[in-house]
């Protein structure tokens, strides 16, 4: 499932600190259960840029993030989940499939290879990138 740009060449990717932290426990806990995703996932996150919240650019992909990506001649748009929340009828895949740890840190425009579980590689492009802030609770 390695991911790279169409020079061959990893793209660059950014996580919060929060999301890196629980990620990489995530992916160290699913290592008998779902290792080649799992061992894809510890790769990312080894060379991803590890940033505070408030510094993580506004176009890049986190969890909870809203991506639309073109792949294959068609657009998609999905939400990126923990395994617990993930629906695949509601567009909400999780972290820990192929697709989920290839989009994890890109940002708007990058372009990137993935290998599916059946593999066959694809290219895909980030089209657009959203996240809405959760809601404080008020007191």
């Amino acid at each position: 499932m390695r991911k790279s740009t169409k020079t061959g060449r990893l793209p660059a990717i950014v996580l919060n600190e929060e999301d890196h932290e629980r990620l990489t426990g995530l992916a160290t806990a699913a290592l008998d259960r779902n290792p080649d995703v799992a061992e894809e996932l510890l790769k990312e996150l080894e060379r991803a840029r590890v940033v505070h919240s408030r510094r993580l650019p506004a176009k890049t992909i986190r969890m909870g993030s809203t991506v639309t990506y073109s792949s294959d001649g068609t657009s998609r748009t999905v939400t990126l989940v923990y395994p617990g929340e993930a629906d695949i009828a509601a567009g909400r895949i999780s972290i820990m499939t192929p697709i989920g740890a290839a989009l994890i840190g890109l940002s708007e425009a990058q372009s990137i290879t993935w290998m599916a579980r059946d593999g066959r590689r694809h290219e895909l492009e980030v089209l657009t990138v959203a996240y809405d802030e959760p809601a404080e609770a008020e007191d």
